[in-house]
């Protein structure tokens, strides 16, 4: 397509928006509220996962040391643990550290337990590669030498586990309905678009126009109709969230979980709803222009 001719397309595809105003405005405002709500749900899908996945990390292996192990037994014990398979990291907690934490959760009055009174073990604190290993390697530290008991939070982490895995399965099964739900929408949108201006495409086929040189011009206004219409919920969305994160941020971070970063995610969402917009905009309108120019 030579560059005078696809400069006419342009220009012509501009002015056939301007020319059927509220047409025009009626496409993008389907398309802007069709986008807005795959936006919110894709944002609140990603934190979603991202909660989940901290939350199934937060659960570790607990591992009980005898109260009668050497400082070189319990470094022998150290060395078993992180040559496990599915272990990612081994840390230790004195007695002393663990009556801390009990004060914490539970209050002033456990004091008393101090020094000799500290009926605590020893504990190191195994993470895993995976959240789902913390049952394997429960199982296997409490066979070994110098272990008291190694507990990973049993029925509850199970059931967390599985919580965790419906939320993720139902979150992807219902972005993709959207989705879907966001392409028949916006295509039926452009559809009856061009449905009210049959009369001119049959028109310009009864005067000798190729179907090419009719069809661009549509597409190219399918296409902008779609950027334009997800201006505003990019704006929306990007503005929203950022108030949403600087809210929640604080009262979060106290329960050792946050949102996404909006730098870390939010271009991805920006960039997805362009191009959901202009190639569902630019296809609808070829789609539903074929059988007006079998003229």
């Amino acid at each position: 397509m030579r560059l005078y001719t696809s400069k006419r397309h342009i220009i012509d595809s501009f002015k056939s928006l301007k020319r059927n105003g509220w047409m025009s405005v009626a496409s993008v405002s389907a398309v802007s509220v069709t986008l807005l709500l795959l936006g919110i749900f894709l944002a609140l899908v990603l934190n979603v996962n991202k909660l989940s996945t901290e939350i199934e990390n937060d659960v570790h292996v607990r591992v009980l040391i005898d109260r009668d192990t050497t400082a070189t037994q319990k470094k022998h014990l150290r060395t078993k643990l992180n040559s496990m398979n599915n272990v990612a990291k081994v840390q230790y907690s004195s007695r002393n550290n663990e009556l801390k934490r009990v004060v914490g959760h539970y209050g002033r009055s456990f004091r008393m337990f101090s020094g000799d009174e500290n009926p605590l073990n020893d504990v190191f604190i195994v993470s895993t590669k995976t959240p789902q290993a913390t049952v394997r390697v429960a199982r296997q530290a409490n066979n070994l030498k110098y272990v008291d008991s190694a507990s990973y939070g049993g029925r509850q982490a199970n059931q967390l586990f599985k919580v965790m895995g419906s939320i993720r399965t139902w979150a992807t099964a219902f972005t993709l309905l959207l989705l879907f739900v966001a392409i028949f929408l916006i295509s039926n949108t452009i559809r009856i678009t061009i449905i009210s201006r049959q009369d001119e495409i049959g028109i310009m086929r009864l005067v000798g126009a190729t179907k090419a040189y009719i069809r661009w011009p549509f597409l190219l206004e399918g296409a902008w109709t779609g950027l334009l219409g997800a201006i505003l919920p990019i704006i929306l969305i990007d503005l929203a969230y950022h108030w949403v994160y600087g809210v929640t941020r604080t009262s979060l971070t106290g329960f050792g979980y946050s949102l996404a970063a909006p730098t870390s995610f939010l271009w991805s969402i920006n960039l997805l709803m362009v191009l959901v917009g202009v190639l569902i905009g630019s296809v609808g309108s070829i789609v539903s222009m074929r059988r007006f120019l079998k003229v």
